[in-house]
Parts: C-alpha cells; structure tokens; sequence
C-alpha cells in the first residue's frame, strides 16, 4: 500500500510539473485560437481538468500529445457552441481589441547576437518588436486549421507525426495545412515590407 501510494504521488507531481510548464503556452495557443483571453483561459483550465480526469495515470511521455490533443478538441468545442449560439456573438468577439501587455511572447524574444552585436541597440530591438507584431497580426488571419498545425509544428515544435495526432489528421493534412500557412504569413509580411 506505501509503495503504491508513492507512486501516486509521484504520478500526481509529474502532472502538476507539466501542467506549469504547459500552461503559459498553452494559453497563448488558445489565446491565439479564440481572440480572447477570458475564454482563452476557460479553454486551458478546462483542457487541464480533463487531462488530469482523464489521464492522470498515463506515463509522463504521453501527457504533451494528450494535452494538446485535449486543447485543440476544447477549442473546437468551443467553436461549435459558438456557432450555435449566434454568428453575430462571434464576429463581435472577434474586433474587439486586445491586451497587448503579455508577460510572455515567444515572438518578442527573438534571438540577438549579444552585447555589442546585432540586436542589441534601440533601432534592432524596434525592429523585432515590429516583426513580432507582424507575425502576430499574420498568425491571426490564418485559418483556424491552418494556425493550429503552424502553431503545434513551429511553436510547440511537435513533429508531423505528433501533430497530426494532435490534430486528428493525417500527417499529409498537416503537411498541407503548414505548407499553406507558411506561404500566406511569408506573403502577409512581404506585403508589410518585411523579407524573413
């Protein structure tokens, strides 16, 4: 009875490690998806409640893919009961503005090339930031299959094989999907007069 007892234990601490180290992106995920971070918010804990209902007894190993197979399911659940509700509810929802003071963006923390190099005076470092916000202005124009399969393969760095199952697609789907994202955002940006 110790012994499984401290398992559990175990089990249960190596769940709440990875639900830390999900959460922040995984919010920016749902954030991303829904263009609102009240709901953003209810997506992740509700994907979160699930995991640990769910699959609290899975290895540790499998817990990323459940996870995200979880949120992108959430999401789209979302979508549906919006659907259903009212088409006006989520045009609405979808110009109103958004709270740009974020503690974390991984498209504002680029990489520089350190003291003295480039990336480290003013003109580089607003240069970036005007990048990132591009990037972001493009990610949000993006269909929503498309953003999720360039979010899990480029941001979450998940393989095709993973993010197809996180997607519930085949691998040629994703690669299809990445594929037409990848050009879209290129062509948004040389539009905005940035070549990457």
């Amino acid at each position: 009875m110790i012994g499984v007892r401290g398992d559990l234990l175990t089990t249960q601490q190596e769940l709440a490690a990875f639900l830390a180290e999900v959460e922040r992106r995984a919010f920016k995920q749902a954030v991303f998806a829904v263009r609102d971070q009240h709901t953003a918010l209810d997506i992740v804990q509700d994907a979160m409640l699930k995991l640990t209902d769910k699959y609290a007894g899975r290895p540790a190993a499998e817990l990323p893919l459940l996870f995200q197979r979880i949120l992108q399911n959430t999401i789209r659940d979302f979508y549906r009961r919006q659907k259903v509700r009212s088409l006006w509810t989520t045009l609405f929802s979808s110009l109103q503005p958004r709270d740009e003071n974020e503690d974390y963006d991984p498209l504002e923390s680029m990489e520089t090339e350190g003291p003295g190099g480039k990336g480290d005076n003013p003109s580089d470092r607003l240069e970036r930031s005007q990048v990132a916000a591009a990037i972001g202005q493009g990610l949000e124009r993006l269909p929503a299959r498309q953003r999720e399969a360039f979010l899990l393969r480029y941001w979450e760095e998940l393989d095709v094989a993973e993010t197809a199952q996180a997607m519930g697609c085949s691998e040629g789907s994703v690669k299809t999907h990445c594929s037409r994202a990848t050009h879209a955002l290129a062509a948004f940006l040389k539009d905005k007069g940035i070549e990457l």
